[in-house]
């Protein structure tokens, strides 16, 4: 549920991401076996990612989709895309 929709709404202020990434943070430490653990060491052992950097990954996910025109979305409405040193993507 903490990234549903995560393309539309991302947070980019420290304090929101802070708030988001410490409910993930709470769980983690309710498991049986993690409470002593710091959090970065409980997703490791859990080999899961950190909700920021799904958030990233989802968000680049999505560009990829809108460049290459997997997702219906009319691209002159936001931007002038004048393409980089040549390359057409």
């Amino acid at each position: 549920m903490l990234e549903y929709n995560s393309v539309t709404w991302s947070p980019h202020l420290k304090c929101d991401i802070e708030w988001i990434e410490k409910v993930q943070r709470q769980f983690t430490k309710r498991l049986y076996g993690f409470k002593r653990l710091c959090y970065e060491e409980c997703l490791t052992k859990l080999r899961i990612a950190s909700l920021e950097l799904r958030r990233l990954y989802l968000d680049l996910t999505y560009c990829y989709k809108i460049v290459f025109g997997l997702v219906t979305l009319n691209m002159t409405e936001f931007s002038q895309f004048t393409g980089t040193r040549g390359h057409a993507y």
